[in-house]
């Protein structure tokens, strides 16, 4: 099983189109499960929170909204591929479908103890998710130029992935790659 992370910012360009495509071909007759970034709808809740002053647990669960609202973009782009929400309902689906969308379920989400943080975000949530599903690898697609001999902790500097990346990636089995959506 494969962990895709499609982040936001491709739906700048055709990039995101380009990517789907790219999966279709490249993953046949493997379990994929595509984990939406939030894109603008998160960046939305990042001008709301510095403009209201809310607090981390209230944007982070507006954050979670965003990637929900950017899994329904996802199906409405590629109507052939699945949403589903909870663990449970990808671990019964991925048999059944070949391309899952995830829209991570708050309330699972807290359950796992997720820290409300924006140094949490669909990366570390789709680290967390390779995780649980003992996946076999994860790939976090950006927009961002990538050098490839950059390590994860020079990633989190660069702001590329997210700060707790590194932490919720460590002792895990799968292989992490981190490419630019020309690369992919």
């Amino acid at each position: 099983m494969i962990v895709i992370k499609l982040g936001g910012s491709l739906t700048h360009s055709k990039a995101l189109i380009n990517c789907f495509n790219k999966i279709q071909q490249r993953y046949q007759g493997r379990s994929v499960i595509i984990v939406p970034g939030g894109g603008a709808f998160a960046d939305q809740v990042r001008f709301a929170q510095k403009q209201w002053q809310f607090d981390d647990i209230t944007a982070h669960h507006m954050a979670i909204l965003a990637m929900q609202q950017m899994a329904l973009m996802f199906k409405g782009l590629v109507p052939h591929w699945s949403i589903v929400s909870s663990l449970s309902e990808l671990q019964s689906a991925i048999n059944l479908n070949k391309y899952l969308i995830w829209s991570p379920d708050s309330a699972e989400l807290d359950q796992a103890a997720i820290p409300a943080s924006w140094d949490i975000t669909s990366d570390s949530l789709a680290a967390w998710l390779a995780k649980q599903l003992s996946a076999t690898e994860l790939i976090l697609v950006k927009s961002a130029v990538i050098d490839p001999q950059a390590s994860l902790e020079q990633l989190a500097a660069q702001h590329i992935i997210d700060q707790g990346f590194c932490q919720e990636v460590q002792a895990t089995l799968f292989r992490i790659q981190v490419v630019n959506q020309r690369d992919f």
